[in-house]
């Protein structure tokens, strides 16, 4: 069957149903670079902006029978504004229904974030299926992480399909039996890998700084679940019934802002940059903040005197997200570098050796060897992706971005397979369907009788 592959990256779509033995006959990218890149993997020309084609020469998309998109998840994104809609990528999910209803392929499958189906209490993804049963369509979707399939990397995503002729050939529960436990991180890092990207001194300096730390704490003393905010050791500003921001300048002087920094005698202003950057805030605090504030504040009480000296160099690093800690690895061994690690905005996260963290599109964010002191190479991320082969830019930031923005190829195929496995006919109604480019609306012909 033919396919086109809109918002196509580097082509995880195109790779699953190219093994599948389907053609593709269109693409759409509008990152310059990846163009270049899809045509060097795949020999097509991709497209630029999808919503100008679909609006000015939607007919340039040639007739087929399988979607594919994994449309732009920002707008949807916790990590991001969750604007949905409201963002202009968000409304390019209404871009893929106008070729829907002008094509009219049998099938189609999506992929998104998945906190999709959440987003604005649910209020999006009821617009979205309505939109997509609207055109004729029959509508399911699930959320998969490349985990339940075998390979170890923590990434749940929401896929969408879709079959004009329903879906009675077509289950979850068929791609849910093909789910495993058996899971070797191993198999997918390399012991001495020929071309890597080492961990940074100063990122080294901070893990060792951090191991300092913990290595001061009592062995009887549990080391925290909770994420640890330096910042809040030695910190006295008011957080549970009021905000810093919301006090005069001359009342917060009264407190102490980061590391117990002294806020009397400061302007207002001053008194601001004395402040963790989550309290800056003109709002109380919701419940989460408060708890890590309370929890952090009376780990440090309780610790004061074992690392009250470390907390002196930990106060110095430039970043606040280098000033936390999350030790996600319970009662297991305290050494950091025997670790997945990763930098975060919330701080150096500290992962079992079982999964990798999600790979994303901030390149600040690569998971990290902690016993080889380096970052995954591009062939690991690769293997995450399940894209062996596909050919990557060459600059490392710019891969592990293509890599992140990627969607995964063994999932699509997994899902593919089984929703193509019945191909009863439908009536195409490709050429059966105007498009109005002036007025931008779908016109039905009118039919004559001879």
């Amino acid at each position: 069957m033919k396919f086109i592959d809109l918002f196509a990256g580097v082509g995880g779509f195109h790779k699953a149903l190219h093994e599948l033995g389907h053609e593709c006959v269109f693409a759409s990218e509008l990152d310059p670079t990846l163009r270049k890149l899809y045509f060097d993997n795949w020999g097509i020309d991709a497209k630029g902006d999808i919503k100008r084609i679909v609006d000015n020469e939607i007919d340039s998309i040639p007739p087929h029978d399988i979607l594919c998109g994994g449309f732009p998840c920002q707008p949807f994104s916790k990590a991001g504004k969750q604007l949905g809609r409201d963002d202009n990528r968000g409304t390019l999910f209404d871009e893929i229904v106008k070729i829907l209803k002008y094509r009219r392929p049998k099938y189609f499958i999506l992929e998104n974030v998945p906190f999709i189906a959440k987003h604005d209490n649910e209020l999006t993804w009821n617009y979205m299926k309505s939109e997509l049963e609207s055109v004729g369509y029959v509508v399911d979707y699930e959320i998969y992480s490349p985990q339940d399939f075998g390979i170890p990397q923590h990434r749940k995503r929401i896929f969408i399909v879709g079959s004009l002729n329903g879906l009675d050939h077509f289950s979850f529960t068929d791609i849910d039996n093909q789910k495993t436990s058996l899971i070797d991180i191993h198999q997918f890092i390399e012991e001495d890998p020929k071309q890597f990207k080492a961990l940074p001194k100063a990122n080294q300096e901070c893990i060792k700084l951090w191991q300092k730390f913990i290595n001061q704490i009592p062995k009887g003393t549990k080391l925290p679940g909770f994420p640890i905010w330096g910042m809040e050791f030695g910190a006295t500003y008011p957080f549970e019934k009021s905000y810093p921001l919301k006090l005069s300048a001359k009342k917060l002087g009264e407190y102490k802002g980061n590391f117990g920094y002294l806020l009397k005698g400061l302007t207002k202003k001053e008194q601001k940059t004395k402040l963790p950057s989550y309290a800056t805030v003109e709002k109380a605090f919701p419940n989460w903040k408060r708890s890590y504030i309370r929890q952090s504040r009376e780990f440090y009480n309780d610790n004061k005197k074992y690392v009250e000296d470390v907390v002196k160099e930990i106060a110095k690093f430039p970043s606040q997200s280098w000033q936390k800690l999350e030790w996600n690895v319970g009662d297991n061994k305290r050494k950091i570098t025997d670790y997945i690690l990763q930098f975060r905005a919330s701080g150096l996260r500290v992962k079992k050796v079982d999964f990798f963290p999600s790979l994303v599109c901030t390149n600040t964010q690569i998971p990290i060897i902690g016993w080889q002191q380096r970052y995954i190479t591009r062939s690991e991320g690769m293997k995450l992706q399940s894209l062996e082969g596909v050919v990557l830019p060459e600059n490392d930031n710019a891969a592990f971005k293509a890599l992140g923005n990627a969607v995964n190829t063994k999932i699509v195929k997994i899902i593919a397979e089984k929703l193509l496995e019945e191909q009863i006919p439908i009536q195409s109604m490709n050429k059966q369907i105007q498009y109005n480019v002036v007025t931008k609306t779908f016109v039905e012909p009118t039919h004559t009788t001879v």
